[in-house]
């Protein structure tokens, strides 16, 4: 075989291949890189000698997208003509919805030359660039199967009968075929490709082939289990594809592999679990060989994510997580964090269990860069996306406590809601506050986007914004605004008060404990704030090397805890390294972040020195009354 033959037959492949391929995955450019690298292939086995122009790219994508719009309106004509008669609603229902989506397509209007045509698929939002009518995602789906059941219909004579019992899953065999076969031709493509490209004579022609070569595929599309089921290895292509495309793509083409449909599925099923929860979970784990791990604060950072639940274990039977909320917000793949443990809590859903942070709020998610993410990586869908996770994130409960001794939760204790203020003068008023019960705990309204600041609901602001400290007592925290902080006697009272033995909670990083020479620095990730007779109080934070974006990094590690049975009270902790990540830009302004922190250490100093208002526990004021009663009695004696 001389080198012309062999040119051609690379070439022969690599039109088949492309060919073969949808480009559901595939951008603009991409699309255009792959149909111009088809049509240099082309010309090589016709022999056309003129260069291949964006104005040839251009109608072949026309071309395939009138071919396309023709078999849409054979798909309408057929289903016009079909007698629906004998058929359930839910299948007539199902026909009429595909005839909606084939007419969408069969309106797609001839396109001039000078416009760029974009095909799209399954799980894409539109059908070209220009103008054309949104698609719901897995139309290409319902299409064929609305195709296959109008073939058995037109080929039987018992219409109704064949369109009941013509399953679809020849489309759904098509579709794990495609699935399949796309590492396959991938391999064969770039193969080629290199092969034409060392042969071409052309330097034009070998740039054109070269820009093709280094834009990176993208991974497969997810696609929703038929049944609606959630699988170990539906979980193990979302970590994967999610995994590879953090690697090699941008933000912005993020609904590429996770279509709008997908992700609405995946938040809906997981948000009618946790929406059944109680307020605190019980979770009972007393077999034998029951291990618990415990998460602190994610913030984004995915790839630390994988390394805990790689190292520490996968959820099991036998291995049960407690995530302390804060997955949003300051990393760069938030979304993808949530998305992944969604789906181990729609998988597992009663051994991995996920508690609110003070992040999993509208006001943190404008300022800290959620929502700028969440829009960014699905476009025009974005503020639908960041809605459901909204709404998702109102149904996380609020705290756990792990076979009868260890209670977990985001920011810590709280107050009763039964202690109401007295003012004793217009210019200083003692508040008397007291520790709130569990009970109080599972009676509060969790179902608010953000923590407010006073009314019978407060305990929520307290649960997920308060911090330990070592002063006796209750006071205002106005490092942070909002919240409480509480002394080593109130955690003892609250352990003795719950029968507990231990509490971890999260919620304070490195940065957050800078300057604080009073408490731990978290530089391991963890650390013990309060050891009392009942227990001990521990602080968890698991994102290493934090913030990811920011003038200060502290190079901290993470942590994890690990509780196993029958002394789940004496917990191990694992430190962790920053594993290697991606470059990524943030989705938050980094000065305004870091200004805000200082502006909270400096708050945090000088609340040391001085109140505005006192807030004092029962034992306190009894202290203070102790100590008044004499000198009052000597006082009043005086003035007499």
């Amino acid at each position: 075989m001389d080198r012309e033959e062999r040119i051609k037959n690379a070439c022969k492949k690599i039109v088949e291949c492309i060919n073969a391929m949808s480009f559901v995955n595939l951008d603009d450019q991409r699309v255009h890189s792959l149909v111009m690298m088809r049509e240099i292939a082309r010309g090589v086995v016709e022999n056309r000698d003129r260069k291949v122009t964006k104005s040839d790219v251009t109608r072949a994508l026309h071309s395939s997208i009138e071919k396309m719009a023709s078999a849409c309106r054979d798909i309408v004509y057929k289903l016009s003509k079909m007698s629906y008669k004998g058929l359930d609603d839910e299948r007539i229902q199902s026909l009429l919805r595909v005839k909606e989506i084939a007419c969408k397509h069969a309106k797609v209007a001839s396109v001039g030359s000078d416009f760029p045509i974009r095909e799209s698929f399954v799980g894409e939002e539109t059908l070209t660039s220009n103008n054309i009518d949104a698609l719901v995602g897995g139309a290409e789906i319902m299409m064929i199967e609305g195709s296959l059941e109008v073939e058995a219909e037109i080929q039987n004579e018992d219409g109704h009968n064949a369109v009941q019992k013509r399953p679809v899953t020849r489309a759904k065999r098509a579709c794990d075929k495609g699935v399949q076969d796309r590492e396959a031709q991938r391999k064969i493509l770039e193969d080629e490709l290199v092969e034409v490209k060392a042969q071409l004579g052309n330097e034009d022609d070998q740039n054109q082939v070269q820009e093709a070569l280094s834009q990176p595929l993208l991974p497969q599309a997810l696609i929703w289990p038929s049944d609606d089921r959630v699988t170990l290895q539906w979980i193990q292509d979302l970590t994967s594809t999610i995994t590879q495309f953090s690697h090699n793509h941008t933000p912005s083409e993020f609904h590429s592999i996770m279509p709008i449909a997908v992700a609405n599925k995946l938040i809906d099923s997981a948000s009618s679990i946790l929406s059944k929860e109680p307020n605190c979970v019980e979770i009972n784990c007393n077999g034998e060989d029951s291990r618990v791990v415990v998460v602190g604060d994610i913030h984004g950072q995915f790839h630390d994510l994988l390394y805990v639940l790689e190292n520490a274990g996968f959820p099991s039977e036998n291995q049960f997580y407690v995530f302390n909320g804060n997955y949003v917000d300051k990393g760069a793949w938030g979304l993808e964090v949530f998305l992944l443990l969604l789906a181990w809590k729609a998988f597992m859903p009663h051994r991995v269990y996920l508690l609110r942070g003070n992040h999993e709020s509208k006001e943190c998610t404008l300022t800290y860069g959620f929502e700028k993410e969440v829009k960014t990586k699905f476009g025009d869908q974005g503020e639908y996306v960041y809605n459901k996770c909204l709404e998702c994130f109102k149904v996380l409960p609020l705290a756990s406590v792990i076979a009868g001794s260890v209670y977990t939760t985001h920011g810590g204790l709280f107050r009763s809601i039964r202690i109401s203020s007295s003012r004793r003068s217009r210019r200083k008023r003692i508040q008397r506050l007291e520790l709130g019960s569990l009970n109080e705990l599972s009676e509060v309204t969790r179902s608010l986007i953000d923590a407010p600041y006073e009314g019978l609901n407060i305990l929520l602001t307290d649960v997920l914004w308060s911090d330990p400290s070592l002063r006796q007592g209750l006071s205002k925290n106005k490092a942070r605004g909002r919240g409480l902080w509480w002394g080593p006697d109130c955690t003892e009272a609250f352990l003795k008060m719950s029968k507990l033995k231990l509490i971890i909670r999260s919620h304070e990083g490195p940065d957050v404990r800078a300057g604080q020479h009073h408490l731990g620095d978290m530089l391991s990730g963890y650390c013990m704030d309060h050891d009392g007779e009942s227990g001990k109080l521990y602080t968890l934070f698991s994102a290493p090397d934090y913030p990811q974006f920011g003038r200060k990094l502290y190079t901290n590690e993470g942590a994890y805890a690990v509780l196993k049975s029958p002394n789940f009270e004496s917990p191990s902790f694992h430190s962790f390294k920053a594993v290697e990540r991606p470059k990524a830009d943030p989705f938050f302004t980094v000065d305004e972040e870091d200004k805000k922190a200082s502006s909270n250490h400096e708050d945090e100093i000088a609340s040391e020195d001085v109140d505005d208002e006192i807030y004092l526990g029962e034992q306190d004021l009894t202290s203070m009354m102790m100590w008044m009663a004499p000198n009052l009695f000597k006082f009043h004696r005086l003035l007499r």
